[in-house]
Parts: structure tokens; C-alpha cells; sequence
């Protein structure tokens, strides 16, 4: 059985070795601050991540109101995974992550328990 993770980025630039198995960065941006050669990862599927318009939804909100709206954001975005190009990429993802022990998400976001990582990693563990 597959372990999914999710690890912030910062966190996997300062410890590497810290992330166990494959390492997938599910941001559709790249991570601003972050050279390109300091982040190692084995997979960077943007297509999995939150559409633009629903990243800028939830981030056009600070503190408490954004933890307000993770619900609501989360309901958005397992809507999104449920179709199209992000279903197939999520069904790719699920792929290569039944090859892996663990499988770590990386995401760029401060908070870390009210992100699209979290909302990702259970629809990815429902697919394993």
C-alpha cells in the first residue's frame, strides 16, 4: 500500500532527505524564491493542480477568512479532479504512484493544512 504525504517545499529545499520516496511538486507554479536545480522532485504534474481562477479565489482572502473558505475551496477543486485533463493527470499521477512506497506532495503554501496539497493527497488515496 502507497503512503501519501504532503511536505512543504521550503521544508524539502532545506531537507532533501527528509522526503521519502517519489517526490511530485503540485503547484502549477513554480515556487516563487525557489531555484529550479534547489528543488529536487521526480514529477511535476501542473495539470493536477487547482485551475487559476479557483487558486486566486481561495488566495484573494487573508488569514481566517481563507480558513473559512477551505471547504468551499476543497468542495471547488474535488469538482475540478472529478473531469477532464486534471481527472486524467490525477489517474497518471495514481499510476506512477503505485510503483512508490511513499509518495510525497510538494506544495509551496504557508499554511499547511488548509491547501490544495491535503485535498489532493485524499483524492489520490482514494484512487490507490
Amino acid at each position: 500500500m502507497t503512503t501519501v504525504r504532503t511536505r512543504r517545499v521550503a521544508d524539502h529545499v532545506e531537507d532533501p532527505d527528509g522526503t521519502e520516496g517519489l517526490a511530485v511538486l503540485v503547484d502549477r507554479l513554480w515556487p516563487r524564491g525557489v531555484r529550479k536545480e534547489a528543488l529536487p522532485h521526480d514529477l511535476w504534474p501542473k495539470a493536477v493542480a487547482p485551475s487559476t481562477e479557483l487558486r486566486q479565489w481561495f488566495h484573494a482572502v487573508e488569514g481566517e477568512e481563507r480558513t473559512a473558505r477551505f471547504e468551499e475551496f476543497a468542495e471547488r477543486y474535488t469538482a475540478e479532479l472529478a473531469g477532464g485533463e486534471p481527472h486524467e493527470a490525477l489517474r497518471e499521477l495514481a499510476r506512477e504512484a503505485r510503483q512508490a512506497d511513499v509518495v510525497t506532495l510538494l506544495f509551496a503554501a504557508r499554511d499547511t493544512e488548509h491547501n490544495h496539497a491535503q485535498v489532493l493527497a485524499r483524492a489520490l488515496r482514494r484512487l490507490l
